[in-house]
């Protein structure tokens, strides 16, 4: 209908929407806050369950698993039962799986609730962005999605720092109440200022390419986890791997085949949402890599606490948080294309000189280049989050935020991989028995080179792409 419109004229519209934007941001940054906040409290945890430190991984790929298996459902959900009540239903599912994660006593017991807290998650945040995108207009969907792209960086940085505080001065079980007054403020706000589209479909669940989705990415996330690791023999992650592989080619098969799949690669004839896809996958495999490594090198050579390591990471999030006015300038004053192009090499750039580090530097200067790296890496968030969605028609818009908020969560575990992977291949090659200067450094170059990769899949679209969304053609 119309009325789901709103037109950019309409300043009350406006404001309804960034309250919407608000909101969904708040959403999105609790389950990226939740994601990694666990991380530093693993060890106390493994204490209090009498389990090997080493296994207590599993609390964290169980979530991932489980928000990357239902993802994809997502759309298809919202379109059934209407993107607010589904919405608001992800927050209620999610809080509850908090409360039953802070009353785990024991390892079997905590993946379990994890999993539930993660089929909340794996609503939530799609759920959240649908909402935003059919209720937004074009001309107000960058600063829109500058408010996601922010709570996107914050979460994953901000999460080991506040875990380990709650676990050095509380309980660890805090760490999952704190998202009981942040679930019940946010299922009343849903309710008073979200209204609620719906986009009528008489699409059938796709549910056997779920199960084949869901298979390729347990074991390909699984197989990510543990490659290199040694917590499970070899033989077990190259057989995750091969099931996985097979999965991906099957499911392939499958999507040319049905008449509306779960992630539907049609999506792709559309330049902007190609590159999109492609480009940002390739830039987020190189700063997903940032959370693991940097604390881990502040931390392992330059002698840094784990408070002292996290308040250095802030420094990114604070560049995050200032680009936020700057982004829609930006792109209408360089348009998309050009914009990703210069903005993703001085991003490569500054994520290369972290790996130059070293104990001697100022940490003015080294504050200096976190700040700018997370300026310009959230500008390229922003970016890649709205022109995604720039050329997409109304009616496949749920079939998108899927397909996308599939490929974001993949390709920052790919990130996280990547960066381990580089520093344990690099301490083979240089004979190091614990990670030294030169093996982070290593790292960084090979994580920085991932997002140098991305630069070049912005010329697939031409310079004047998604006008209507940047506001190019309209400064002159």
């Amino acid at each position: 209908m119309e009325s789901i419109a709103p037109q950019p004229s309409d300043e009350a519209t406006r404001r309804r929407s960034r309250v919407t934007a608000l909101i969904v941001a708040c959403a999105l940054f609790m389950q990226n806050l939740d994601s990694t906040v666990i991380s530093t409290a693993l060890p106390t945890m493994a204490r209090a369950f009498g389990a090997d430190p080493v296994h207590m991984n599993v609390a964290l790929t169980s979530y991932l698993l489980s928000l990357a298996v239902f993802i994809p459902a997502s759309g298809w959900i919202a379109d059934r039962f209407g993107a607010k009540q589904v919405f608001r239903m992800a927050i209620v599912v999610f809080t509850i799986g908090s409360v039953l994660s802070g009353q785990a006593d024991s390892l079997g017991y905590l993946v379990c609730t994890r999993i539930f807290q993660g089929l909340g998650g794996a609503m939530m945040v799609p759920v959240g962005r649908l909402l935003l995108l059919r209720t937004v207009p074009k001309s107000e969907m960058v600063a829109a999605m500058a408010w996601l792209s922010t709570p996107a960086l914050l979460g994953p940085v901000l999460g080991p720092p506040i875990g380990g505080f709650i676990v050095t001065y509380f309980s660890w079980r805090v760490i999952f109440d704190i998202n009981i007054p942040i679930g019940i403020i946010g299922v009343i706000l849903v309710t008073l200022f979200v209204d609620d589209v719906r986009e009528p479909s008489d699409k059938r669940f796709d549910l056997r390419g779920l199960l084949v989705f869901g298979v390729a990415m347990a074991s390909l996330m699984f197989a990510m986890e543990t490659l290199g690791r040694g917590i499970v023999p070899p033989w077990v992650t190259h057989a995750a791997l091969g099931v996985g592989g097979v999965s991906v080619l099957l499911y392939i098969w499958h999507a040319r085949n049905h008449p509306a799949p779960l992630i539907d690669f049609t999506l792709l004839r559309y330049p902007t949402f190609l590159v999109a896809v492609a480009g940002g996958t390739l830039f987020r495999i190189g700063i997903g890599a940032i959370p693991f490594l940097l604390p881990m090198m502040l931390q392992l050579t330059f002698g840094k606490s784990a408070a002292e390591s996290g308040l250095i990471t802030f420094a990114s999030s604070l560049g995050a948080l200032l680009m936020k006015p700057a982004s829609t300038r930006a792109l209408r004053l360089l348009g998309f294309r050009d914009t990703l192009l210069a903005n993703g090499v001085l991003s490569a750039v500054l994520l290369a000189l972290v790996g130059l580090f070293r104990p001697g530097w100022s940490e003015f200067l080294i504050y200096g280049i976190l700040i700018c790296g997370g300026f310009f890496r959230s500008l390229q968030f922003t970016a890649y989050n709205a022109l995604a969605y720039s050329d997409i028609p109304r009616p496949q818009m749920s079939a998108a935020t899927s397909f996308y908020a599939t490929i974001q969560q993949v390709s920052m575990t790919l990130g996280v991989s990547a960066g381990a992977a580089s520093l344990t291949v690099s301490m083979a090659m240089l004979d190091h028995a614990t990670p030294m200067l030169l093996d982070f450094s290593i790292a960084f170059g090979v994580v920085a080179f991932f997002s140098l990769l991305s630069t070049p899949v912005s010329l697939l679209m031409p310079r004047h792409a998604a006008m209507e969304v940047s506001g190019y053609a309209r400064r002159g």
